[in-house]
């Protein structure tokens, strides 16, 4: 049986419409992404496959050219479509964040910032500056590796944020493990900078890590 002989209620492209996308699986979704499947199989059941064989959605998204390639019914032409579609997110979130207040979009904040970090197989610190109606400037990314003192200098986040005349900061920075939980380093260089940046007046607003789930904010949890 093709989707096409499912109930309405059950196709995935109908089920969208209808209920909207939260109510959609991951196979949902990336069966109405792939739109065929392949000689015995559905999309959907292409989609669940393919899922079990990556081990999940993040995991597929997240690989490379020749491994996302390799797999029965992608290749190159569905390779560049998945990395528009990830490209147009980003963009998407951040013009949001161009247009308003950071502070009052925290949701857009933290997907914009997930997009951004969350596909390296190592640690990237990325700092957006904020001008002081706390609108987006610019994300920089501006270390790469471990995230501890010798990795992250001070006087190199405080030139920058005064290079770009910002008036507040939030500090971003991934761990591959997908654990977003901060390690005693993690809490030791946010103090840091912190401290460095207060002598210019320029406020840290924010602290996230960015994991497999939700993003770990440092304010949320009273450590700003």
């Amino acid at each position: 049986m093709t989707i096409k002989d499912w109930a309405a209620e059950d196709r995935p492209r109908e089920k969208l419409l209808q209920r909207g996308v939260a109510a959609l699986t991951d196979a949902e979704l990336l069966a109405i992404f792939l739109r065929t499947g392949t000689p015995g199989k559905s999309a959907v059941d292409l989609a669940r496959d393919l899922l079990n064989d990556f081990g999940s959605l993040k995991a597929l998204l997240d690989a490379d050219r020749q491994r996302f390639c390799r797999s029965n019914g992608l290749g190159d032409a569905k390779y560049a479509q998945m990395q528009a579609v990830m490209e147009m997110a980003r963009r998407h979130f951040k013009e949001v964040l161009q247009r308003g207040d950071a502070l009052t979009s925290p949701d857009a904040t933290r997907a914009y910032l997930s997009a951004q970090l969350r596909g390296y197989s190592y640690e990237v610190f990325a700092c957006l500056f904020l001008d002081n109606q706390h609108r987006v400037i610019q994300l920089d990314e501006l270390f790469r590796g471990t995230i501890d003192g010798a990795a992250v200098y001070p006087r190199e986040v405080a030139k920058k944020a005064l290079y770009h005349n910002a008036a507040a900061v939030i500090f971003a920075h991934n761990h591959p493990s997908g654990i977003a939980e901060p390690s005693q380093a993690d809490k030791l260089i946010t103090d840091k900078l912190k401290q460095a940046l207060a002598l210019f007046d320029i406020r840290v607003l924010d602290h996230f890590i960015i994991g497999d789930g939700e993003p770990y904010s440092f304010a949320e949890h009273g450590l700003i």
